[in-house]
């Protein structure tokens, strides 16, 4: 199947990021022409540099939210797939900034349109499992209920319609794929960053580890490469057309669980876990998805246990020292 990719060119917006720059990589070593393209806003050029002698990239500085911007990648190009990555990301940060957060539904219209216009075989769309909201029904299916909260959520599930659209109107092939919570190399670890890369980075300082209220809260972790890999499969599947899938391992553990195999993988007998009060608002307790539409269309069950992507991040964080 991934033969398929050999010297094509894809578009990865948002390519600088902590999952684009992981795409990015292992599309080049299938073998295909990446152009990424990112405003480095919350992308790392240094996530990006190992590909920088790679006559196979290129990247390109620009705003995806902008249509002249994104203009310009398609002009005098043939461009074959894209996979529309770039949003503004993280929890805080998109509560602290919900304008700029809404401003991503332009940039999700404009790879659409472009996307059109040059006849692109196919446009792959990173939504998001915060679609879900706080779930009523557990796991979370594609054709439950959805329960949208936070701006980021809203602008995903509106996202995801915008692609149903172009398909169902414009014979566009697109597919929307609902993340949940990707681990890995080269994630954020700051205040702005997300769970498994705080834990990694508190416990190689010695701790302790932060857990809010009783570390009962439930999500499913998926490592980056697992990700990747079910992504490419969803770009080149006919059966993916015009769909949204869950994109998880239906494995469920909580963020206390989490916490305790961070120590483990890290091998210090010392690192603790310290609790803190419960978030007062805005946290969603319970998150895990049925990945049975993911098995049947992509016939992808991922690789890696939660201690074997764990191995593979903290190997990274350390070499970040």
């Amino acid at each position: 199947m991934f033969e398929q990719l050999q010297g094509k060119t894809i578009l990865v917006t948002g390519g600088a990021g902590f999952l684009g720059s992981n795409l990015t990589g292992r599309l080049l070593e299938l073998g295909s022409k990446v152009i990424c393209f990112d405003n480095l806003s919350t992308g790392k050029k240094e996530n990006i540099a190992d590909y920088s002698s790679n006559p196979n990239f290129a990247f390109i500085s620009g705003d995806a939210n902008n249509l002249g911007d994104l203009a310009k990648v398609f002009d005098g190009r043939r461009i074959d797939y894209v996979f529309h990555y770039a949003a503004k990301v993280g929890v805080l940060r998109t509560v602290e900034q919900p304008l700029d957060v809404m401003r991503d539904i332009d940039g999700i219209r404009n790879i659409l349109e472009l996307s059109r216009q040059h006849k692109v075989s196919k446009v792959v769309y990173s939504s998001s499992s915060e679609v879900y909201g706080e779930p009523v029904e557990f796991p979370e299916r594609e054709n439950g209920h959805l329960n949208p909260k936070m701006p980021y959520a809203v602008v995903k599930l509106v996202g995801e319609k915008y692609f149903e659209l172009y398909h169902q109107v414009y014979g566009l092939k697109t597919c929307a794929l609902r993340f949940f919570n990707i681990y890995g190399p080269r994630q954020d670890s700051s205040g702005y960053g997300f769970v498994v890369g705080i834990f990694i980075k508190q416990a190689l300082a010695g701790g302790p580890l932060t857990v809010f209220g009783e570390g009962t809260q439930t999500r499913d972790f998926v490592f980056v490469e697992d990700n990747v890999s079910a992504s490419i499969i969803a770009l080149l599947s006919e059966k993916t057309n015009g769909e949204v899938i869950n994109i998880g391992t239906g494995r469920p553990m909580t963020v206390l669980d989490l916490a305790e195999s961070v120590i483990r993988v890290h091998g210090s007998d010392k690192v603790e876990i310290k609790f803190l009060p419960e978030r007062s608002s805005g946290e969603i307790k319970h998150r895990f998805p049925d990945v049975g539409k993911m098995k049947k269309l992509l016939g992808y069950r991922p690789k890696h246990t939660i201690e074997t992507g764990l191995v593979e991040t903290l190997k990274w964080y350390k070499n970040q020292k």
